[in-house]
């Protein structure tokens, strides 16, 4: 049984503050969700060689030279696909591409404003509380919940390889997460832990499966933002479960409940 290859990447951001303590949460360009997702990889290889020969026939349409993220010095298309960088050209060939690879992503969601709330409870019961303002704590708990799922963790030992955050790559932080999360799963489950995994942090422009995972993080975000369907309809087949923690307590959208504007109310 091959390994299975797992890519961690996030949306949005886990800014809540801003000076003096004002709340940043309903403020243009401060993100209103945070999310961390989970992608699957079937066939790495094939997913890295489409995706590179996909950037060197785009890098070479006369189209598109004169377009300055284009340029490799600008060091975004050039380099690697990210989505909020790319133009509506690109997103539309590598979303056309992403469709036919075998890729199936989890996601856990979290509204800011729920935080926010919980955040200045503490603040209020507990002077000395300071919110980690780099969002390792949050970004920690997500991954925990992320995780926390049976149906990955009795097969063979997974490769995951998260995304760099900020300047240094968090590599024993996260297996330290990631070996307390199994431990918690296996015990809840009644079983020995007995399954670990090899762990590693990228840049995407070092991995198609980060580049792939940011892809649809940023179709999932689009929705959750703007309430634009569109990018999340046409690539819901690649998405697996998505964990939406402050809707109703807590509802999984997946196959059997799709997500949409009117399934979840609010957005």
């Amino acid at each position: 049984m091959s390994s299975p290859k797992y890519f961690v990447d996030e949306a949005g951001d886990t800014t809540l503050f801003g000076r003096y303590g004002k709340p940043l949460t309903h403020t243009e360009g401060v993100s209103k969700f945070f999310m961390v997702g989970r992608l699957e990889v079937g066939n790495l290889e094939s997913l890295q060689t489409d995706l590179d020969a996909l950037r060197a026939e785009l890098l070479a349409d006369p189209l598109l030279q004169a377009i300055p993220s284009m340029q490799e010095k600008a060091a975004k298309t050039a380099l690697f696909f990210h989505a909020k960088d790319d133009v509506p050209e690109v997103r539309h060939a590598v979303f056309k591409l992403l469709l036919k690879h075998d890729l199936r992503l989890s996601v856990v969601i979290k509204e800011k404003d729920y935080l926010r709330r919980v955040v200045s409870k503490h603040q209020a019961s507990q002077p000395s509380y300071r919110y980690n303002a780099n969002g390792h704590d949050v970004y920690d708990w997500l991954i925990g919940k992320l995780f926390l799922r049976s149906d990955w963790m009795l097969g063979a030992t997974p490769h995951i390889t998260f995304a760099v955050r900020g300047k240094r790559a968090r590599t024993q932080a996260l297996e330290e997460v990631f070996e307390q999360t199994v431990a918690a799963a296996f015990k809840a489950m009644g079983f020995p832990t007995q399954n670990q995994a090899n762990l590693q942090s990228a840049y995407p422009s070092q991995s198609a499966g980060l580049q792939a995972c940011d892809y649809l993080l940023w179709a999932l975000q689009r929705f959750y933002e703007r309430g634009e369907e569109r990018y999340l309809h046409a690539m819901w087949p690649k998405f697996e479960h998505v964990l939406d923690l402050d809707y109703l307590g807590g509802t999984t959208f997946n196959e059997k409940h799709l997500l949409s504007l009117e399934s979840r109310a609010g957005v």
